[in-house]
């Protein structure tokens, strides 16, 4: 049966693609190796290192982000070369695995789901390394699976203080473009990225920041590598253009996005996540359930993790809610399976869907038998008239 009214994507990306990126889409291809593109590619190649907060270059693939995990590491890395990756959550879990079975020696400092990387625990693993065997540091800056975020100047504090050459790669995925992110001013050598999330694209389109460094090592790694290779992009992304046929819609919907987030202004983007980010906050203490992420000033803005009491099921839950009131949330992922569900509020976004999609986790939570108070969009609503729109 039809259900009226539109669909509340309010899982934590890809999010809702907005009408002004989706008209971009929509118009003509034309010839990627013609003299129109070189005006788009450059466009969006530039724009890109401003969302990055970076002069370095960007590159762009044409994959999901975990192709742009794929790219970081080839790059960077030679077959055995050590790496330390700390686990804190399902996709830090997964890009050790990926590092594995490509061949390098991927060293997990284990993390309790929780919170985010820990730099005393990476600058003290350093400090043991005198051989300089460690390559990188990876770590997940947004972790999608927990609503934990990083601390990643600091990180890059750590490895300083341990005197230590280590590459430090981020996963900001689904942090860039709706949490700050300053790729130069933190010292961040590699950060991939992914269209689906606060760039609010369809998925399709990953991007590595890279600095100069890690742009010379790339030269000298042995790891076989070719639809990845940063050093065959230089060339032709000098002049907008690439060395493969691009996503050229989706790049036409990139330099969309990259204009609303200016015109917005990346600071205000910032602060309407954080306004959300808390009110969803509020709304989960008022149902007296528990925020995932228990390390406070490392709760994400971009999603909130909420586990249900024992007993109950995550997975239940998401589909009462999406039957009765036609809102998909978050399912948890690997250990977190059926524990816990996601609300994304990420992307183009404001306050009343916001305040729809927590009326909908409500209504679904007494739907569903989850033991709650009520209030909790109530609880909510009162802290956005309280913080300004």
């Amino acid at each position: 049966m039809r259900q009226a009214g539109r669909h509340f994507l309010q899982i934590p990306g890809p999010s809702s693609v907005p009408d002004r990126i989706l008209k971009a889409i929509g118009q003509q291809t034309i010839d990627h190796r013609g003299p129109d593109f070189a005006e788009v590619g450059q466009k969006a190649l530039e724009g890109m290192k401003s969302i990055f907060k970076t002069k370095q270059h960007v590159f762009i693939f044409p994959s999901s982000g975990t192709g742009g995990w794929e790219a970081a590491l080839v790059n960077t890395l030679s077959p055995g070369d050590r790496v330390v990756m700390f686990e804190t959550g399902h996709f830090a879990s997964m890009w050790s695995k990926m590092a594995r079975k490509i061949g390098f020696e991927p060293e997990v400092i284990e993390g309790d789901w929780r919170g985010g990387a820990e730099p005393d625990r990476i600058e003290a693993r350093l400090r043991e390394d005198v051989a300089h065997e460690i390559k990188a540091v990876c770590v997940v800056h947004n972790e999608t699976s927990t609503g934990s975020v990083s601390p990643i100047a600091e990180i890059r504090s750590a490895i300083d203080a341990a005197g230590h050459p280590a590459l430090l790669m981020v996963d900001s995925i689904s942090g860039l473009a709706s949490i700050d992110v300053r790729f130069d001013e933190w010292g961040v050598d590699v950060c991939v990225s992914g269209s689906q999330k606060g760039l609010m694209l369809p998925p399709g389109l990953s991007f590595n920041a890279v600095s100069a460094r890690a742009l010379e090592y790339s030269k000298a790694v042995t790891t076989p590598r070719s639809y990845w290779d940063w050093q065959d992009m230089v060339g032709p992304n000098g002049t907008g253009y690439f060395p493969y046929t691009p996503a050229t819609n989706l790049l036409y919907g990139l330099n969309e996005a990259i204009d609303m987030l200016h015109e917005e202004g990346l600071d205000n983007v910032f602060a309407r996540h954080a306004r959300h980010g808390a009110a969803t906050r509020t709304a989960v203490q008022t149902w007296g359930l528990e925020v995932l992420c228990a390390r406070q000033g490392q709760e994400s803005d971009v999603l909130t993790a909420v586990v249900v009491p024992e007993g109950h099921s995550a997975d239940a839950f998401r589909a009462t809610t999406l039957k009765h009131y036609d809102i998909s949330l978050g399912n948890g992922l690997s250990k977190l399976a059926d524990k816990v569900f996601r609300i994304g509020h990420l992307g183009d976004f404001n306050d009343l869907m916001l305040m729809a999609t927590l009326s909908g986790v409500e209504m679904g939570l007494a739907k569903a038998g989850i033991p709650h108070q009520s209030g909790g969009a109530q609880a909510a609503m009162e802290c956005l008239k309280g913080t300004g729109g």
